[in-house]
Formats: structure tokens, C-alpha cells, sequence
């Protein structure tokens, strides 16, 4: 069965005119669908038009031209229904102090014209685990407490997409695996996940799919293995029992990164050379290989590459 899509975007374009200096074109030409139940990242370097595509969305910016659908409504004949179809969850902490979780998910309810006899505020606040200061002032909740409030209140009005804008910005470890777990329980119930940020190990271990945008344009969207597929170089660790000399006698498909202190460490293509080859080059050298560690590089080769113009 093919997924629908609950984000389609095409030839979108959103350029800030500037008298004194030349428009800056902040989103170029952008095309992107989101597929209903994934975990989509987008993520690029800061001002790559990730936060100017959100704000799109949301309806704080006015997009210069193209075509933005949003499950099923579009946002220039719909902007209401595109509204409620996503919730935000914003990179700052932005709560009055004053309130109670509680009052300010009724609060927030209320402004999204949800009926008293509708609000799940109770169902939210145990999703995000904020049940047991359901009534305490939001001045005392810690960081992490914070950012889930921030969730529960993008979930007000039940919305089938959330966005969360650089949901780990400042945030410590044990924080941040917190509030993944958090995301990936309201993934597996059906919510519809976009998350930008440009911690790419944390996109490796969440999104199904990632798109990498630079200076506006699309550059990557492809599902996040066939990204990681695409890097063609790994590095291979050697601790062996005495040093050796390699140089005079290594193919040109690897490169020699340091070998010093018993210690090898050698960067090869993977597509010409297997590690099995490797390993017996060095085992020729009558040596002893006391532990051999790999590395398959990760987002951060595809995302240097990428961005480099």
C-alpha cells in the first residue's frame, strides 16, 4: 500500500527584497514530499532556509511563489486547515512562567477553538510525561520539563504532523535521549515527524529520510542509508604488536592516515579494496594484529561534501 503524502511542496521560492543590499533568496526552488508516518529530517548549516521553511508553514512568512500542500489543504486556499493540520514546536522556550502545564494546554486549546469536551490535556501531559507537575508553575519546571511542555502544546489540537525546529539546541545527553524517546513514541502511534537540526548524528539515528538544504536549495532527499551508502571511504584502525613500514608496499587505493605507536590507521575505498585484502597486507609484514577497529563514516562526510559547495 503506497503512503500518502502529507507534505507536498513544489517550485518553492521565497526571496526577501532588500533595497540597500541584493534580495536574498532564502528558499530556491524547493520540491519535497513528506510521507505520512516517517520521520523526516531536514537539516543544513545555520541560514540554510530551514527555520524561513517552517515559518512558511506555519503562516508567519509569506512565501514568494510555488505550491505548498499540507494533508491534503492547501496553504494558499486553506491556510486555516494547513494551521491545523501541524503542530510547531519552537526552538526557544517560550512559556509564561505563571502558568501550570495544565492551564496553559487548556489555555492553548482554547486559542485552537477546541472544545471543552474534546481536550485530551490529561492523555498529553502523560505522553510527555509531565502528569506529576500537571499543576505546578511553569517557573519551576527544569529545561527538559520545558521542552516537553513545548511538545504537549504542539499536540493540543491533535494535529497529524509535528515539526520540531532544533528540538536539542543547548540541551544536555540525558535530555536529549529523553525527548527522542518521547518523539518516537508519538511516531509509533501515527504522528507524522519533521525535524530540523544540523546535529547529524542525531538525524542518522532518527529519520527514515533526509533532505540537506544549503543557501536555499535542496542539495540531498534520498532515505538516510542510500546517504550513508553513498560514502565511498572507510578508515580502518590497526593495534599491532610491533611497529611496522607499509609505505613501500601499499596500493594506491588506500592512504596511509598515521602509523605510529603500534598503531595503524589507514583510509580506503570500499568499492576497490575489501578489509579481508587489508588485513592480510598487514598480516605479510609477520605482525602480530592485536585488535582491528573500522569506521564507515557517517552523515558528517555526506554533509561536508554537500555543503562545500
Amino acid at each position: 500500500m503506497n503512503k500518502k503524502n502529507v507534505l507536498s511542496v513544489k517550485n518553492l521560492h521565497k526571496v526577501y527584497k532588500n533595497k540597500s543590499v541584493n534580495s536574498i533568496h532564502a528558499i530556491n526552488n524547493l520540491n519535497l514530499d513528506v510521507q505520512e508516518g516517517e520521520i523526516f529530517g531536514l537539516l543544513g548549516p545555520n541560514g540554510a532556509g530551514k527555520t524561513t521553511f517552517i515559518n512558511i508553514l506555519s503562516g508567519v512568512v509569506i512565501k514568494t511563489s510555488g505550491e505548498v500542500n499540507v494533508w491534503g489543504f492547501n496553504l494558499d486556499k486553506n491556510p486555516r486547515q494547513v494551521r491545523a493540520s501541524i503542530g510547531i514546536v519552537p526552538q526557544e522556550v517560550n512559556l509564561d512562567p505563571f502558568f501550570s502545564p495544565r492551564k496553559l494546554l487548556e489555555l492553548q486549546a482554547g486559542l485552537y477553538g477546541v472544545k471543552k469536551k474534546d481536550r485530551i490535556t490529561d492523555t498529553i501531559l502523560k505522553l510527555v510525561s509531565l502528569e506529576e507537575q500537571a499543576n505546578s508553575y511553569a517557573r519551576s519546571l527544569s529545561g527538559g520539563m520545558k521542552r516537553r511542555l513545548l511538545i504537549a502544546k504542539a499536540l493540543v489540537h491533535q494535529p497529524p504532523i509535528i515539526i520540531l525546529d532544533e528540538p536539542t539546541a543547548g540541551v544536555d545527553v540525558e535530555l536529549r535521549k529523553n525527548l527522542w524517546k518521547n518523539v518516537k513514541s508519538l511516531n509509533k502511534q501515527g504522528v507524522t515527524i519533521i525535524l530540523t537540526t544540523h546535529n547529524l548524528s542525531e538525524a542518522e539515528e532518527m529519520c527514515n529520510r533526509i533532505g540537506i538544504l544549503n543557501k536555499g536549495i535542496l542539495v540531498a532527499l534520498d532515505s538516510t542509508k542510500n546517504l550513508l551508502d553513498k560514502i565511498k571511504t572507510k578508515k580502518i584502525t590497526f593495534k599491532l604488536s610491533r611497529n611496522i613500514d607499509l609505505n613501500s608496499n601499499i596500493g594506491s587505493s588506500l592512504n596511509v592516515i598515521s602509523n605510529k605507536d603500534n598503531e595503524v590507521v589507514i583510509s580506503y575505498e570500499k568499492n576497490k579494496i575489501t578489509t579481508g585484502e587489508i588485513i592480510n597486507l598487514i598480516q605479510k609484514q609477520n605482525v602480530k594484529i592485536i585488535d582491528i577497529s573500522t569506521d564507515d563514516g557517517d552523515l558528517e562526510d555526506i554533509f561536508i561534501r554537500l555543503t562545500k559547495n
